[in-house]
């Protein structure tokens, strides 16, 4: 986009006004002199400059003014950004259990909660990658977009900080995922993508969501994530079920989801964390994991110029007035002189 079409107007009409502008040149602002002729008089460059640029202020400040009242402005605008990150979706579980901690207690104010240590920690990994493009999703019952893919980073955190609001009963990691997948948008489809699944437990996904993430991941290859916050006295994601226990979804769903994402021919690592800092160390790994060039477009929001127009309007009238509060009249410094001579 060239530079005159990135400007336009709201009021196009009112530049029908602008030959008002040319006023100044045609009409003096400052007083008629009383002497006949000024050809006698030696050419002052000075006074000529001066005259010009009164002239010249008198021509902005109307052009401004209109320009002004006619909205000036610049354009919406699409400009192509590459930094060093990715694009990224946090998917997080919203679920009642992440209202306790790991230890399976109600926060005490000694202990924070999992959706609290959660968001704390996945604030700072945002902070620290002002380079990437961010979604945000929850799910509980149903899944739950929050931000749009966006490098709009106070949007992202005010989007993480509300995962820390009460939560809902169950988990429906399943179509929390295909949400993810469709989160991601054409303008990171040459860039580095991947999805963050942030859960304290799983269950039975059903075969058809199966069968539409499969189907999603061959559409839309990502590097998926999952970081397992373990409950104290929960079964973890890589426990092999004793002799003779059931060994199913239902009997072992966080061992059975690895096992499906793993099938899902993805880029893919689970972390399994049991604290705070194991949380902060498995984000701290993921970060230094999604370090790579990125290529995404960005969208300038109109701005609006109209106030420095009438800024610039205000400056050349205030130009105006001071050259008239200074100008002298020809017969103010004849009587004086006059009536010296006649007191001598």
């Amino acid at each position: 986009m060239t530079a005159l079409s990135a400007l336009g107007v709201d009021l196009p009409w009112v530049l029908l006004l602008l030959p008002l502008a040319l006023l100044p040149v045609l009409v003096s602002p400052l007083r008629l002199s009383s002497a006949p002729a000024d050809e006698v008089v030696p050419r002052d460059p000075l006074s000529s400059a001066i005259g010009a640029a009164i002239i010249a202020a008198g021509a902005l400040a109307i052009a401004s003014l209109i320009f002004g009242l006619a909205g000036f402005h610049l354009r919406e605008q699409s400009i192509e950004r590459r930094g060093s990150g990715a694009n990224i979706v946090l998917l997080i579980d919203r679920s009642s259990s992440m209202d306790s901690t790991f230890a399976d207690r109600l926060p005490d104010g000694a202990e924070e909660s999992k959706s609290a240590a959660a968001r704390r920690l996945l604030t700072d990994f945002a902070s620290r990658r002002p380079a990437d493009r961010v979604a945000v999703a929850a799910f509980s019952t149903s899944p739950m977009p929050i931000v749009p893919m966006t490098d709009e980073h106070e949007a992202v955190r005010a989007a993480i900080a509300a995962i820390d609001h009460p939560g809902l009963a169950k988990t429906d990691v399943g179509r929390g995922l295909l949400l993810a997948f469709s989160m991601f948008d054409a303008s990171s489809s040459e860039s580095s993508r991947a999805v963050v699944l942030v859960s304290d437990g799983a269950a039975v996904i059903d075969r058809r969501v199966q069968d539409a993430l499969r189907d999603a991941a061959a559409r839309s290859p990502v590097s998926l994530y999952w970081l397992f916050l373990r409950t104290e006295g929960a079964k973890g994601i890589y426990d092999a079920p004793a002799s003779g226990e059931e060994d199913s979804p239902f009997s072992n769903p966080e061992r059975h989801l690895n096992i499906f994402l793993k099938s899902l021919g993805l880029p893919y690592r689970a972390f399994e964390a049991n604290s705070a800092a194991q949380v902060s160390d498995a984000i701290r790994e993921i970060d230094q994991l999604e370090q790579r060039p990125t290529f995404y477009k960005e969208t300038i929001p109109k701005r609006d110029l109209s106030p420095w127009c009438f800024g610039l309007a205000a400056f050349a009238i205030a130009l105006l007035l001071a050259a008239k509060l200074s100008e002298r009249r020809l017969d103010e410094d004849v009587a004086p002189a006059g009536a010296a001579r006649a007191q001598s």
